[in-house]
């Protein structure tokens, strides 16, 4: 028999259609097991969110699926939510999509087989494609193992929230991530610390930019990458890992139009790694340059952040 799967999927209802489209994904999964999905409405009323859910649901009936919607009763944001989820679920395994991203078919049945060929093992991520526009780039991580270093060294976007499954009890998100930010790569790296993450390394996610609750808040940002330096200081035992977190913050204070910081920042990151490129970015966009919108599009349509 295979293992129950539940799947949480926070939203902030007010965006149904891609609501609807990452139900789809997931609903129309080609898995023998059970599949119970809970939709968490963050911030917004439940009803509203079951209304937008409900069409979907009902496509699904006759098959071993079921759909629930539920408020989130803890800490407001993404990591509450996605908490309330996992304490609603009984299912065997629990796995994470984000609103606005979609399943492709085959993820769940690949990632269930790899996760049981390694029993020492209690969670697992795949590959994914980047939606930008009308280009999809497909992100691989060249690996069937995710190791803690390979995540301080990189922040590996394919090991992406949407691609998270995991054994029930195995993880819980941290909720005092400021504003929710990187929550999946602290959970991640919580993850890979106990043992290495188990990865397909295919394809199986479409990750959709363009609609993120978070693009361009970069305060935000900056309040997530001190805590990550914070939470973990081996972050900056890795000098091309350390180099990309400074090079980042150097890219985001400049943003913001603050040129000290922006410049401390790269120093540190020429420090760590000289020829960060975040950090020549960053300089570029502090001197008024290059705008950060502009810079932030190029990469996008390559399938890369900043």
């Amino acid at each position: 028999m295979m293992p129950s799967v539940g799947v949480v999927i926070p939203t902030r209802g007010d965006r149904p259609e891609p609501l609807r489209a990452a139900l789809t994904g997931v609903l129309a999964q080609e898995y023998d097991g059970r599949i119970d999905v809970v939709v968490v409405a963050d911030g917004v009323p439940g009803s509203a969110v079951a209304r937008q859910a409900s069409g979907v649901a009902e496509s699904a009936a006759g098959a071993v699926r079921s759909v629930r919607v539920v408020g989130n009763h803890r800490v407001p944001g993404l990591p509450g939510a996605r908490n309330t989820g996992i304490s609603a679920l009984g299912t065997d395994l629990v796995a994470f999509c984000d609103d606005d991203d979609v399943w492709l078919p085959g993820k769940l049945a690949a990632q269930v087989t790899a996760l049981a060929g390694e029993p020492g093992a209690g969670f697992a991520s795949c590959a994914v494609e980047v939606e930008y526009g009308d280009r999809r780039v497909p992100r691989l991580a060249g690996t069937p193992r995710v190791t803690h270093r390979h995540l301080t060294r990189s922040r590996m976007m394919m090991v992406h929230s949407s691609t998270f499954l995991f054994r029930r009890g195995w993880a819980w998100v941290d909720e005092s991530a400021p504003a929710g930010q990187n929550e999946d790569w602290d959970l991640a790296l919580r993850a890979a610390r106990r043992h290495p993450i188990v990865h397909v390394d295919r394809p199986f996610v479409r990750v959709r930019w363009g609609s993120s609750h978070y693009a361009g808040r970069w305060a935000d940002r900056i309040a997530g990458l001190e805590w990550m330096l914070a939470r973990h200081p081996g972050l900056t035992a890795e000098p091309r890992g350390a180099a990309r977190v400074y090079g980042q913050l150097a890219f985001c204070h400049a943003a913001l139009g603050r040129r000290r910081e922006a410049a401390r920042w790269s120093l540190r990151a020429f420090s760590a790694r000289p020829g960060e490129p975040r950090a020549a970015v960053a300089l570029a966009v502090a001197g008024g340059l290059v705008s950060p919108r502009t810079v932030l599009h190029a990469l996008h349509l390559r399938g890369h952040g900043i």
